[in-house]
């Protein structure tokens, strides 16, 4: 039986190196000693799906205010893609986080490299009950649309403030001005596309 429990820092750096790091281009992924970290400070909930001991997948959550939190990453081990197992993540991670609006972020297929996966991405988070919200934002350069799983629809109005709020609150002032733009302006210039770095 499939269960979905909070991982240990050894569960999260296996996750990181044998699912995420592969899956996930490097504007998109932050350094693993920042997941530890802030996983620490209790910024963080690295959830993992298991099938017995067998670490099947992850969904990693970036808290803002209390009810209120970013899905950082989610993935699912290279063997057991295509298996119903992102599916079960989202509905057992809805279950266990209940009490939380879980904002999402998926690159937006018009400016992706590979626009068929963007699509199918987005394509998998509505068939699994999260809606879109009425912008978009652009963060290190990446361009996403914004989702959100919640039992009622919520103003984006309120989305976009709570969503400013995690970044802010993790991010000094001038890296947060500098990569994070959320609502994205389209006739703004590019933001920088870099990597996340540890600074």
């Amino acid at each position: 039986m499939m269960e979905l429990r909070l991982a240990s820092p050894e569960q999260v750096e296996l996750a990181y190196e044998r699912d995420m790091r592969p899956a996930f281009p490097p504007p998109e992924l932050k350094p693993l000693k920042n997941i530890l970290a802030m996983s620490r400070e209790e910024h963080y909930r690295a959830w993992c799906l298991f099938d017995g001991e067998e670490l099947v997948g992850e969904c990693f959550l970036w808290l803002g205010h209390p009810g209120w939190a970013l899905l950082d990453y989610l993935c699912v081990s290279k063997e057991r893609r295509n298996t119903g197992a992102g599916a079960l993540i989202l509905s057992e991670l809805t279950r266990m986080e209940r009490e939380t609006v879980i904002l999402g972020e998926s690159e937006a297929p018009a400016h992706a490299p590979d626009r068929t996966l963007a699509e199918r991405r987005l394509g998998f988070y509505a068939r699994n009950g999260c809606q879109t919200a009425g912008y978009d934002t652009e963060i290190f350069g990446v361009h996403y649309k914004t989702l959100y799983l919640a039992p009622g629809p919520v103003t984006d109005e309120t989305l976009m403030r709570e969503h400013r709020f995690i970044y802010q609150s993790t991010f000094p002032q001038e890296k947060y001005e500098r990569y994070v733009r959320i609502p994205r302006d389209p006739a703004a210039g590019p933001v920088p596309q870099v990597p996340w770095n540890e600074d």
